[in-house]
């Protein structure tokens, strides 16, 4: 059984594609003419348009973001007891 694997999308053609429908253009002949799984995936892209602006088409980074180095790391309980103490 294969499974299919999800396209992943430029910010410019998603850009392209969001502009077009906002043009008059259906969803249906987009979706069909890029070959898109869905035209879900054509009104979510509207949406975020419309919530978030052209940024939020933008490509995400993965994963969890590195801490700041430079940032002081917060007191514990136990290490504020042993300050007290000596």
């Amino acid at each position: 059984m294969h499974k299919p694997t999800p396209s992943q999308y430029s910010f410019e053609v998603k850009l392209q594609v969001v502009e077009r429908f906002l043009s008059g253009q259906t969803k249906m002949s987009i979706a069909k003419e890029l070959g898109l799984s869905s035209p879900k995936v054509l009104e979510r892209w509207v949406r975020i348009y419309r919530t978030k602006g052209v940024d939020g088409l933008r490509p995400r980074p993965k994963g969890r973001p590195r801490k700041d180095p430079h940032q002081p790391r917060p007191v514990s309980e136990l290490d504020q007891l042993k300050r007290r103490l000596e």
